[in-house]
């Protein structure tokens, strides 16, 4: 359903992805395309797959076939290229408990070799509201702070793009739209990001594109809108009065191997 973009304009290209752990085929040829400055959201239901495209696209994981492309470089042989234009943040957030939130922040830019690093951080602690914390022990900090500290971590470097696997999982609802906040920042500011949920919610707030990955493989694309509309087509009855919600796609995609297994 994803209209097609120009390829000066995509800045992650994945055709025939596959990936098996044995003789288990979890990806069975995943294809998308995301453009420069989208937030791209790939929902799918616990196992589907989602950490795994992640890992891989972020060149943590090896994978069996496919073709991929990040800022223009080859995945297979241009990964250092790769990792020097993108970042991730995982689903824990990987920040050391006994150094402060800035501590952390230092850490991580010697170890990009950053020059001239200090005033970025300034910045970065000042755009997250971590300032005033900034010199105190990050195990102090709630489960919301260590998120962003792990996300302004990220930033360091000014990456292209950004990894977030399920960034706001166990954070409280207020933490939550903050960090909804600083995501949307961050599109504004160009980053393209690929985002990957269990909160349907969140990928309808946030997301330009949204992908639905089952069975290994992308079972429908498309801007939320554009994802409610093509069901309500199928199922105008249902849906006679309003559109679908995205919870509604979601779940019609999903069932629909459940129903075929019956």
């Amino acid at each position: 359903m994803i209209k097609a973009m120009d390829k000066e304009n995509k800045i992650i290209s994945v055709c025939g992805l596959k990936k098996t752990y044995g003789k288990h085929e979890v990806l069975k040829g995943v294809d998308f395309s995301i453009a420069k400055g989208q937030i791209f959201s790939l929902l799918g239901s616990n196992g589907a797959g989602k950490t795994t495209v992640v890992r891989i696209l972020s060149t943590l994981l090896k994978f069996n076939e496919g073709i991929i492309s990040i800022c223009g470089y080859d995945l297979i042989k241009e990964p250092d290229k790769i990792r020097g234009c993108i970042s991730l943040t995982g689903q824990y957030a990987a920040v050391d408990e006994m150094l402060t939130g800035r501590e952390n922040m230092y850490l991580v830019a010697k170890l990009r070799h950053l020059k001239d690093y200090k005033e970025r951080v300034a910045e970065l602690l000042e755009m997250f509201e971590l300032t005033k914390a900034s010199n105190k022990l990050v195990k102090t900090y709630s489960g919301g702070m260590r998120r962003k500290v792990d996300l302004a971590m990220s930033l360091l470097g000014d990456p292209k793009i950004i990894f977030l696997d399920e960034p706001t999982t166990g954070l409280d609802p207020q933490s939550r739209l903050k960090l909804w906040e600083n995501i949307k920042d961050l599109k504004n500011k160009g980053t393209t990001i690929f985002l990957t949920t269990q909160y349907l919610e969140e990928a309808e707030r946030l997301a330009d594109v949204v992908a639905v990955l089952d069975n290994g493989k992308i079972a429908s694309s498309g801007t939320p809108q554009e994802l409610k509309i093509a069901l309500k087509s199928i199922n105008n009855q249902e849906y006679e009065k309003d559109l679908p919600t995205l919870e509604d796609v979601f779940l019609s995609m999903v069932n629909k191997k459940e129903n075929k297994n019956e």
